[in-house]
């Protein structure tokens, strides 16, 4: 290591070590970096990787709470090996924008193109609309779950087809269980049945130009007597996402995702993990940082609901950075340690902000 980075380690070192110690002194147990970087800290809520309880420091303000309450602390016990495996999602879906932003129903043809024109997508809405956000949350739990299954080497894995209980994926998902979330989750189904993919984009290392919707079908397979409430189902993945989940094409995510109220958190969540993955920090212009999201607003808008987000501060595992003078957005770990490392090693477009 030269002088340099070696003088830079320990202006680091010094620093953070100063900040644990006031800390320690003080009894505060909050991240090492909101004070270390207190112009990327948000400055009324610190979010930590595990999730924080539903009562905080803005529903006591009177204001709401800027993350979704945990809805159920104490789960059945039925429901104990269903949270012992990690939440998956697909790197096709992480990369490509095929979920709307939008809450209403979105009627418009979605065409995005790869920068080096490798990779093309086309997304078509039906009459109820194109998938959004929080439909995704239908496949995060199926790819989950099939993930698991073949991690156990189960021959079930193999299936297209996963049954599942609708409670089991609302838990799972964070979100109530009263009868309108049964009626919401028929619609969500409908949506992501409807909406139309054409692409040439690779998965399982077989790149085919076709058309297909997210899920080929459902179907419910068990309803109660009492009331007619759906009980279990049964989706099949088009082949597309299956083939990505076959191969492997995967990442696990954090369960405070599925706490984020917003689509457009949910969407910068998302690339953040696919494009960090095992660096520190990535960046992006903010105008293809519009693109990826598929954003329909105009780019000052956009610019500000970005900068919305970086003073919550509610992403888990990242934080974000937006340079105003190049127009660009870092994303980078909230994990000290492995920030402090990579900063020292010159490697992490960070460096600058130590020197």
């Amino acid at each position: 290591m030269s002088a340099k980075k070696s003088q830079a380690m320990a202006n680091i070192q010094a620093r953070a070590d100063a900040v644990l110690a006031d800390k320690a002194a003080r009894g505060d147990q909050s991240d090492l970096f909101d004070n270390v970087l207190p112009e990327m800290a948000a400055p009324s809520v610190q979010l930590k990787n595990e999730p924080a309880p539903a009562k905080d420091v803005d529903k006591a303000n009177g204001k709401r709470a800027r993350l979704l309450p945990v809805r159920h602390v104490e789960r059945d016990f039925f429901l104990c090996d269903m949270f012992d495996y990690a939440m998956k999602d697909d790197g096709a879906s992480m990369e490509a924008p095929i979920f709307t932003l939008s809450t209403k129903p979105d009627l418009t043809v979605w065409h995005w193109e790869s920068k080096d024109g490798n990779r093309a997508l086309t997304v078509t809405p039906s009459v109820m609309g194109r998938a959004t956000m929080f439909d995704k949350d239908v496949l995060i739990y199926v790819i989950s779950q099939m993930t698991e299954a073949l991690n156990c080497e189960r021959q079930d894995a193999k299936n297209r087809t996963v049954r599942f209980v609708v409670y089991d994926y609302l838990v799972t998902t964070n979100k109530p269980t009263g009868g309108k979330e049964y009626q919401r989750l028929e619609t969500t189904l409908e949506r992501l049945r409807g909406t139309s993919i054409k692409t040439d984009i690779k998965t399982g290392g077989t790149r085919v130009k076709e058309g297909f919707g997210l899920i080929d079908s459902w179907t419910i397979v068990e309803k109660s007597p009492e009331n007619e409430r759906m009980i279990a189902i049964e989706v099949t993945l088009s082949k597309w996402l299956f083939n990505a989940v076959q191969a492997h094409e995967v990442l696990t995510i954090h369960r405070n995702y599925f706490r984020l109220r917003k689509p457009l958190e949910r969407r910068l969540y998302e690339l953040a993990r696919k494009h960090c993955g095992n660096q520190a920090a990535w960046t992006i212009g903010l105008e293809l940082l519009r693109e990826k999201c598929s954003a329909h607003s105009h780019i000052r808008a956009f610019r500000s609901q970005v900068q919305d987000i970086q003073a919550g501060d509610t992403l888990p595992e990242y934080r974000m950075l937006y340079d105003r003078e190049k127009d660009q957005v870092t994303f980078y770990i909230r994990d000290a340690k492995k920030l402090i490392a990579a900063v020292a090693s010159g490697k992490s477009k960070l460096s600058t902000i130590y020197r």
